[in-house]
């Protein structure tokens, strides 16, 4: 069981995991959405596609940009459809 969590709180937490690049991406039906807030931030990688952001808020405390995922990945990027990942602000546990 890998377990995500932001400011002491579980924000998301599953036994299927894909590692991509050193970075745990959960499946987005485990990212408890209480705590997402969309950020309107994107940016692009040249073999994922493009990557859209949420920040994460919990407690009265924000990270900007701390969640990323991918709406429409590239052709040989199927291990992230579906699937979010976190900046090192949030703590991840497998």
């Amino acid at each position: 069981m890998a377990t995500a969590t932001f400011n002491g709180v579980v924000i998301a937490q599953s036994d299927d995991i894909e590692i991509v690049e050193g970075n745990a991406y959960f499946p987005i039906a485990s990212l408890d959405k209480t705590y997402v807030v969309p950020s309107g931030h994107s940016t692009h990688c040249p073999w994922k596609g493009n990557a859209s952001y949420w920040d994460l808020e919990v407690n009265g405390e924000r990270a900007g940009n701390a969640a990323w995922y991918y709406p429409e990945p590239k052709d040989g990027a199927e291990a992230v459809v579906g699937r979010v990942a976190f900046y090192p602000v949030v703590t991840v546990e497998r």
